[in-house]
């Protein structure tokens, strides 16, 4: 997606251990404009029935929020962390945060993902593939069916997108890097 590779180059910033930084407009400060071009590009590359986003907290949340009004159906987000406003039956699974550099057990409670669901995973990122992984876990203990994962941003030089697709999964990015480092920063055709 043109728009958001622009705003990439523009605005992202390349630290130090593979870290894009792209709080300004993505993940920290949102650019509601961009999430919107986002969300028309998202139901374009995912025409087929779509009963549920998922997603999981918290920079996902706001993508899948705005893309799903292009489906027309609800966001449901996987919480990091277990609150009190979670009870009765929960899926579970545990993934590891290449951001925050640990693991997290991501929660979605029962009522909310069924086996008559037909679900597509948005994010933010794709690194190595852990949160998608996780939240392909819950779908396949609901029974629900994974009709793809729409991505913002995916770092095609590590292994999450390869391992996704090898398993069949239906993966889109918006923008697919390459390589990058302090001063440059290229993206996959």
């Amino acid at each position: 997606m043109k728009l958001l590779k622009e705003r990439i180059l523009k605005d992202g910033v390349v630290k130090a251990g593979g870290i894009l930084k792209v709080d300004s407009f993505l993940n920290h400060q949102c650019d509601i404009q961009l999430y919107n071009e986002m969300g028309k590009e998202f139901r374009r590359l995912f025409p087929e029935e779509i009963t549920k986003i998922l997603t999981i907290e918290a920079s996902g949340i706001g993508i899948a929020c705005v893309a799903a009004q292009y489906f027309g159906v609800p966001v449901v987000f996987a919480k990091k962390s277990k609150s009190q406003n979670l009870d009765g039956a929960l899926y579970t699974s545990v993934v590891h945060s290449f951001t925050y550099q640990k693991n997290f057990t991501i929660t979605v409670s029962k009522k909310f993902i069924s086996a008559a669901d037909k679900v597509l995973i948005i994010d933010d990122f794709l690194a190595n593939g852990q949160a998608l992984l996780g939240l392909a876990d819950i779908l396949s203990q609901a029974g629900a069916q994974l009709v793809g994962a729409g991505i913002a941003i995916e770092k095609g030089f590590q292994e999450g997108g390869r391992k996704l697709r090898a398993m069949g999964v239906n993966v889109q990015s918006l923008a697919v890097i390459e390589a990058m480092d302090e001063k440059t920063i290229l993206f996959a055709n």
